[in-house]
């Protein structure tokens, strides 16, 4: 990953030695993903209520569809901000409620009980994957009371401080740059015309 970090790079620019906090992650790519899709899903059941309750044979509970599709963009909104995790684990949360929610409408008397059974397992392999999101970016984003980013080591300059010093002795300032500065009096004329 970081060869391909560098690829992009002009040779006078600092090269990527290894992917720091703010670098996204499989978890991170997923749980975006989810947030996307959460957003999706929400307004669907927000303004199709109807027929998801229709496919499913749950007529009469449209209300309670709006109110799932209010709880995905909730949820997907905190995904794509940064708050990440807890957006990725109310995601698993609401993936609970609407399975129980589904059961309910597994009945025999069902209808469209295969239809129930296929947004089931749908719903199933779609709570697994905000399992491993939210536990991967919980894992790699959350920090211990103890854990802080220590900088005694570090002084800025890529070969050392040793290396830097004297680095500008002896600039001269290029010719059309000169042009460009105002005037300054030099030192000598300044002193003489205190002096008199």
């Amino acid at each position: 990953m970081n060869y391909i970090s560098n690829i992009a790079r002009s040779e006078g620019d600092p090269k990527v030695l290894r992917s720091g906090l703010s670098s996204l992650t499989a978890p991170d790519r997923l749980g975006k993903a989810l947030g996307w899709f959460s957003l999706g899903l929400g307004l669907v059941e927000l303004l199709a209520p109807h027929r998801i309750t229709r496919a499913l044979g749950m007529e009469g509970q449209e209300a309670l569809v709006r109110a799932y599709g209010a709880r995905e963009i909730g949820s997907g909104m905190l995904s794509l901000s940064t708050e990440k995790n807890l957006g990725l684990w109310s995601r698993v949360g609401g993936d609970g409620i609407d399975i129980a929610t589904l059961l309910t409408a597994l009945r025999d008397d069902n209808p469209k009980k295969q239809n129930v059974t296929t947004a089931l397992a749908m719903v199933a392999g779609i709570t697994l994957l905000d399992l491993i999101a939210a536990q991967g970016t919980s894992a790699r984003h959350s920090r211990n009371a103890g854990d802080r980013d220590i900088y005694r080591n570090r002084s800025g300059f890529p070969d050392g401080l040793a290396a830097a010093r004297g680095a500008a002795k002896g600039f001269a300032v290029p010719a059309d740059m000169r042009a460009a500065l105002p005037a300054v009096p030099d030192r000598a004329r300044q002193e003489t015309a205190l002096t008199h």
